[in-house]
């Protein structure tokens, strides 16, 4: 199998429908070439070969100048600011009312970073991964020079500012030490030593940089767990001259799925025709097609598909399987070249593995069985899926 994909990608331009049948069927770990077929099945290198250094060379510069631009700066001219007070024009005042100050954002931003922080950092507890260091730390944000605000100081001191002053439901206010946080805090994580970071705090940046460049959507829970799979290929490639920079090219390859799927975490499109709501309306027609007895079943018992389909489909999996099994799933799902067609097949298959336990089942069974599905054997689940793909 491995010559196969060899040969396929060897060719002066990658033929993409070999290229998609070979990886729907799962794509080798040897040699990183999983995470070459990724970034050509999310359009992020071009099918001619000969072009890629250069777009990669453009885009790393590229990733290189939204961290100066919505990171580093901004921490600058929040560093600068009590250095230099005689320079502080009301323009550039935290205290400016104007909606468009530069102090607005700043402090908008730290709502979505705080988000994204508390998220982030839960990334796949059962793993060690993401509180490791990371080989390749981002050396533009963690160079000893710096005196600017990095996020990881901005949600340090917003985390402490919200929890010294906490207002009590009668509205007497209490002023806690920040020294006892509460057990959810901080503490509870390891900090890493100056000039290491771990790679969850790579993650939070490029969630952060895409919240920044996104803002019609920003930041919805969930997103961290779309961009954590993706991050974890590309940081365990074993070509390390790719996995060096695992966090560029994870933003852009996390941007262009998002183009695909944005419309699920988009709540006004929930009912429109590329909304979730259809979707999942959609599971249960398909259902009604395959069979029609457990669609009934679940009719019956007012089981809605947005009760387990939801998750499901947002976030493509990645909540009901563990880490290597997800990433298996998702080389389906990218090779799939009517994108995410496959993964309403894949729901139904789900549901019709159990369909027995479903079928006897009362309403509370049935619920736990959908929200913590119990089979763990994904290559079951996708010869289903496929089965039934075949069978249209």
């Amino acid at each position: 199998r491995i010559a196969d994909f060899q040969e396929v990608l060897g060719e002066p331009t990658v033929a993409l429908g070999k290229l998609r049948d070979l990886c729907f069927s799962g794509i080798p770990f040897d040699g990183g070439l999983r995470c070459l077929c990724w970034k050509i099945l999310l359009n992020y290198l071009p099918l001619e070969k000969a072009l890629w250094s250069s777009l990669l060379k453009k885009q790393r510069d590229l990733y290189s100048q939204f961290l100066k631009e919505m990171i580093i700066q901004p921490g600058i001219a929040k560093a600068n600011l009590g250095v230099s007070r005689e320079d502080v024009t009301l323009e550039d005042h935290p205290l400016n009312p104007n909606p468009d100050s530069r102090w607005n954002t700043y402090f908008k931003d730290n709502e979505v970073l705080l988000q994204i922080d508390k998220d982030v950092r839960r990334l796949y507890p059962d793993m060690a991964f993401f509180q490791r260091p990371t080989d390749y730390p981002c050396l533009l944000i963690l160079d000893p020079q710096n005196e600017f605000e990095t996020l990881r100081r901005r949600v340090e001191q917003t985390t402490l500012k919200s929890q010294t002053v906490a207002r009590n439901r009668s509205g007497v206010t209490n002023v806690s030490s920040p020294l006892k946080t509460t057990p959810n805090s901080l503490s509870e994580y390891e900090v890493l030593p100056n000039g290491c970071e771990a790679h969850w705090e790579v993650v939070e940046r490029i969630l952060f940089i895409y919240a920044k460049l996104n803002p019609g959507i920003a930041y919805v829970q969930g997103m961290n767990e779309i961009v954590g799979p993706l991050y974890y290929t590309f940081a365990t490639d074993p070509n390390s001259e790719w996995k060096e920079h695992a966090e560029a090219d994870t933003f852009f390859c996390f941007t262009n799925l998002m183009a695909e799927i944005r419309d699920n975490f988009i709540k006004s499109l929930d009912d429109s025709q590329c909304g979730i709501t259809y979707k999942m309306e959609k599971v249960y027609s398909t259902l009604k097609e395959k069979d029609v007895e457990l669609y009934l079943k679940l009719q019956e018992q007012n089981i809605k598909p947005q009760f387990f389909a939801f998750r499901w489909l947002t976030l493509l999996l990645s909540q009901e399987f563990l880490l290597p099994d997800v990433i298996r799933i998702w080389d389906s799902l990218f090779a799939d070249d009517k994108r995410f067609d496959f993964l309403l097949l894949v729901c139904c298959a789900m549901l019709t593995l159990i369909r027995d336990q479903l079928l006897e089942g009362d309403f509370t069974l049935n619920m736990r069985l959908l929200q913590d599905y119990p089979i763990s054997d994904v290559h079951l689940i996708l010869k289903k899926a496929k089965e039934l793909q075949d069978s249209k």
